[in-house]
């Protein structure tokens, strides 16, 4: 059975603000009995409206969506500033990162919570209601106050979080869901106001009320099917009923390992020896498997609430914890600890199966020349110190162009033959490809033939033999431009055994007067 968790936080932008301008002297945000009221305003459709309010203007009635000016003449002495939604949205995401080292599937829910499904979670921390103190634990510690639910679909949690009697509301896997639930207010089902406003009309006040109630006469007491219908979506996955997707922040690592410490790390060699202790603990996983992976991230999360992660990729599928190390060696500094780090976390993700290969006693032993294993060794240190994308390949096209037969690409781990990349055989080309073509005087020439003798780079050169012409026309869909036309070229050899890749513009390639022009466009071996 799935479990789920959903943290609300009531006070969250008067938190935020106040985390944000800790160590000032702000006594409106102190967070004491006796500071002065305060409120966040939000421009409304009919003018300023109190977004949020801190305790004290809370106990004078001032709370979200009245008028500011109501608010300020319940509050003469009344302190306000506009709510930064972007900042709150922004310190929420961090939060749920670093919510992660208590889950890997953490996600933003709404404007003010998380939710986090801690299905096989809570072993690791003695209990789900341990899991659940420590979270609410560490969340007031960092002076942002929250509510818990739990249990075993997200919309029992997030009801038992927001509308349940406690400040942690539980229902246990032993319990009956619909029965925790029937006492709530129907608010806590995530119903629109238009759809409370009719339950409340008709006498519904409560989510039991809605268990005897068949969907038919729902919709005629709505007189409309599409708002029944959302009713019952709701408390289906209130029931469990049906499913509710969780998109978490990060996608979940297919392997993982974890360290905590008694004693937070304050420097980088601490961290670098909880590097190797994790290192070799997730390659042991992935070799249980038969695996490698690519995609590595080692995450710091720091006693203050904050995570600091360094990630990095492999060109090919590795689980060598020395190699690992020494990839992340000039990373780690980048790691700030802060007031201290409480939990390491490494992550592996887009495992595959791993090779294994026996290496030869000597290069004189080996069948070829090209160490794949040592080469994206290589490349993985090379794009450590570099950055990614450092290391390309070039890699062949299907084109018969010579200037669009070739690309870069990012180095993956295995070099592709040419000859697997082309769909048909192509003639001799050239090993030198000039950016621009480069025109030549003939001298003489034969008629709808190759030049005799030319003059190129100032040298005149004498043909000893020609072969051609060989017409390569554009890619249909390259015909629109104009510099994509259709070129007869040669393949010629001067008396000393240069040989040219040369065609033709003029009177006998597109039809326009004058005397033909010949060009060099590259180079043959």
């Amino acid at each position: 059975m799935r479990r789920y968790a959903c943290v609300w936080f009531p006070d969250w932008p008067i938190d935020r603000l106040r985390r944000a301008r800790r160590g000032r002297d702000t006594s409106c945000l102190s967070g004491k009995p006796d500071e002065p009221p305060f409120i966040l305003t939000e421009q409304g459709v009919t003018g300023l409206r109190v977004a949020a309010a801190n305790r004290t203007a809370n106990h004078l009635g001032i709370g979200p969506g009245l008028r500011f000016a109501d608010a300020k003449s319940r509050a003469p002495h009344l302190q306000a500033e506009p709510i930064d939604r972007k900042a709150d949205a922004a310190a929420l995401e961090a939060l749920g990162l670093w919510a992660t080292r208590w889950t890997p599937l953490s996600a933003v829910d709404g404007l003010d919570g998380l939710r986090l499904d801690i299905t096989g979670c809570a072993r690791f921390f003695g209990g789900e209601g341990a899991l659940l103190t420590e979270i609410g634990e560490r969340f007031a510690e960092e002076g942002v106050s929250c509510r818990l639910g739990a249990g075993p679909s997200p919309g029992a949690a997030w009801a038992l979080a927001r509308h349940g009697e406690g400040r942690v509301n539980v229902c246990r896997a032993e319990e009956r869901v619909d029965a925790a639930l029937k006492d709530l207010s129907v608010q806590a089902l995530r119903l629109s106001e238009d759809a409370e406003r009719l339950l409340r009309r008709f006498g519904l006040t409560r989510i039991g009320q809605l268990y005897t109630i068949d969907r038919t006469a729902l919709v005629r007491r709505f007189a409309s099917r599409e708002k029944a219908d959302a009713v019952r979506l709701r408390l289906d996955q209130a029931l469990g009923l049906m499913s509710e997707p969780l998109t978490p922040l990060r996608p979940p690592p297919d392997y993982v390992a974890r360290q905590s410490y008694v004693e937070p790390l304050i420097s980088g060699e601490g961290i670098t020896a909880g590097l190797q202790t994790l290192s070799e603990e997730l390659c042991a996983q992935l070799e249980k498997h038969g695996k490698g992976a690519r995609d590595f991230t080692l995450t710091a999360f720091r006693s203050n609430g904050t995570a600091s992660f360094v990630a990095l990729s492999t060109a090919r599928p590795v689980r060598d914890p020395a190699h690992i190390q020494r990839l992340f060696r000039d990373r780690i500094e980048k790691i700030d600890p802060g007031f201290g780090i409480d939990l390491l976390s490494f992550t592996a993700a887009r495992p595959d199966s791993l090779e294994v290969e026996a290496r030869h006693l000597s290069g004189e032993l080996s069948p070829g020349p090209v160490d794949m294993s040592a080469l994206s060794a290589l490349a993985d240190r090379l794009t450590a110190r570099l950055g990614a994308g450092a290391v390309r390949l070039v890699r062949p096209v299907d084109s018969h162009d010579p200037q669009r037969a070739e690309t870069l690409v990012e180095f993956e781990g295995e070099p592709q033959a040419w000859g697997e990349a082309l769909a048909a055989p192509r003639g001799d080309r050239p090993i030198r490809l000039f950016d621009r073509p480069e025109a030549v005087d003939v001298l003489a020439e034969v008629p709808d033939g190759p030049p005799v003798r030319f003059i190129w780079r100032r040298v005149p050169r004498r043909v000893k033999r020609a072969d051609g012409p060989e017409r390569i026309a554009p890619e249909w869909w390259r015909t629109f431009n104009a510099e994509a036309r259709a070129r007869d070229y040669y393949r010629i050899e001067d008396e000393e055994g240069r040989r040219y890749w040369v065609f033709r513009e003029g009177l006998y390639q597109d039809g326009r007067g004058g005397a033909p022009r010949w060009f060099v466009q590259g180079l043959l071996a």
